[in-house]
């Protein structure tokens, strides 16, 4: 999901560039000054999601940071080589932060790529100098509420066998995902475009071999609570107010465990506020990163 780039950003986006990491090509982009501080922004969805996403809403800050966005392994127009496990995931932002040449980075990410910058900075606290998290989850807890709130919707009515695979795991190929991820896209916005769903349903890159392998195998296990408090450098948490698959209890959770962390709430927003309530939300992590020094 993505809004469009505004014109001052526009000309400093480039064409993706193929980097060889941990023997993946992997499409990455960087946007900002080359003395800047990085910041590398992990997008989320595995199989679904893309740079475009994290280019549109960190990419406003490319006249202060220098900004790394990416398609992660198996997902957008990177190279799909396995494993598609959370260790290599976090092995690949290594090696993306060795190849741009920073010490230190701000690490990034919404959704799932939120539980990925969160894996990266437990794996690697010394690289870390600040988080940015939105709408995310510490565990895997939030699914039994997403279920919930996806079965229960009077916006749409969600055919249970397409949730169940999605959520699963058990899509059967990339147009079997297509039509799993349409039925479940107008869940995510505060509000209901179905013009601006379909453009999304259009615009996604469809990698089931990712997804699946994320939600089968990954998901099941995933639990970092007890590794949060080790988390030492300042934290922003946001989220929507009516986010139905990362509620807002689960930003809560890790506001709570993360010592040095800040939770801002959006009103107006599902899953996104980067795009409902894009300038705030930019304010927000504009004025974080400037309070700490970043």
């Amino acid at each position: 999901m993505s809004t469009q780039d505004s014109p001052k950003f526009a000309a400093a986006i480039t064409e993706a560039q193929f980097v060889e990491i941990n023997g993946n090509r992997l499409a990455v982009e960087v946007l900002g000054p080359p003395d800047a501080p990085v910041l590398i922004a992990h997008h989320g969805a595995p199989g679904l999601g893309s740079r475009a996403e994290p280019r549109a809403s960190f990419g406003r800050l490319a006249d202060t940071y220098r900004v790394v966005v990416f398609d992660a392994r198996g997902s957008g127009q990177s190279e799909g080589k396995g494993p598609f496990s959370h260790e290599q995931w976090a092995a690949d932002i290594e090696g993306l932060r060795e190849w741009i040449g920073a010490e230190q980075i701000i690490m990034a990410g919404g959704s799932y790529g939120g539980f990925m910058a969160m894996e990266y900075t437990i794996r690697h606290p010394d690289r870390v100098s600040a988080l940015v998290l939105r709408d995310t989850s510490p565990d895997n807890s939030h699914e039994e509420a997403a279920r919930a709130n996806a079965l229960a919707s009077a916006r749409v009515q969600v055919d249970p066998d397409k949730l169940d695979r999605i959520f699963n795991g058990r899509v059967r190929d990339n147009d079997d995902l297509r039509d799993c991820w349409r039925e479940i896209l107008p869940l995510y916005d505060y509000n209901y475009d179905p013009a601006a769903v379909q453009q999304r349903v259009d615009a996604t890159p469809y990698r089931y071999e990712a997804h699946n392998y994320a939600f089968s195998v990954n998901i099941p296990g995933y639990d970092i609570k007890s590794a949060l408090s080790s988390i030492s450098c300042p934290t922003l948490v946001t989220v929507g107010r009516t986010d139905w698959i990362t509620p807002v209890d689960r930003s809560e959770a890790i506001a709570n465990l993360v010592a040095d962390s800040r939770l801002v709430i959006f009103e107006k927003s599902g899953h996104s506020p980067q795009i409902e309530e894009a300038e705030a939300w930019t304010r927000t992590v504009r004025e974080f990163l400037a309070g700490i020094g970043q």
